[in-house]
């Protein structure tokens, strides 16, 4: 049984939140966003809050009933405050610079890499080694963080490479002589 699942969920000031059928929409000043649920679970709006209640009495019906609070939470702050990721990169003659929607970065390979950034999807460069990625689709921007974060992993002798901001690198030791 899920505890998050069996309190209502407060609509934040601002969030317009509707139920039509199986569809979930948010609207809210940052934009839309709309999820479809599963069919072992349903919602409804009362009072400006959502209950989220399971159809059916199976594991996978638990497992979604928390999910899909969690899914409509994360609805409803994107549309409101929306997500955002940042990366750092370390490594000498590493830097990332943008350009329009391409995000260009040098990683020590022969050749620039170049990204190109979804349209709903926002990406920055404060200095050269430091990228923030945001969005209202949480999903979204974890996803993209992580694909450009695959370009170069950090390596666990130096540290070189795409690491999040928060991540903790567990530096190996190198040859002793």
């Amino acid at each position: 049984m899920s505890r998050i699942s069996k309190n209502p969920y407060t609509i934040p000031e601002g969030v317009e939140l509707s139920v039509n059928g199986k569809d979930v929409t948010a609207k809210g000043k940052l934009g839309e966003l709309t999820m479809k649920l599963v069919d072992e679970v349903n919602a409804r709006v009362e009072n400006g809050t959502v209950i989220v209640e399971k159809t059916a009495g199976t594991k996978f019906a638990n497992a979604m009933w928390a999910t899909s609070w969690r899914l409509i939470q994360n609805l409803c702050l994107g549309v409101s405050k929306g997500f955002e990721k940042k990366l750092e990169i370390n490594g000498v003659g590493y830097r990332a610079q943008v350009a329009g929607q391409d995000l260009t970065m040098q990683l020590g390979f022969s050749h620039e890499i170049k990204y190109t950034v979804p349209a709903d999807i926002k990406v920055e460069v404060e200095k050269q080694t430091a990228i923030t990625i945001s969005g209202i689709d949480k999903q979204k921007v974890g996803q993209i963080a992580a694909e450009i974060r695959e370009y170069k992993k950090p390596e666990p002798y130096k540290g070189k490479g795409i690491k999040y901001s928060d991540e903790r690198i567990v530096r190996k030791e190198g040859k002793k002589k």
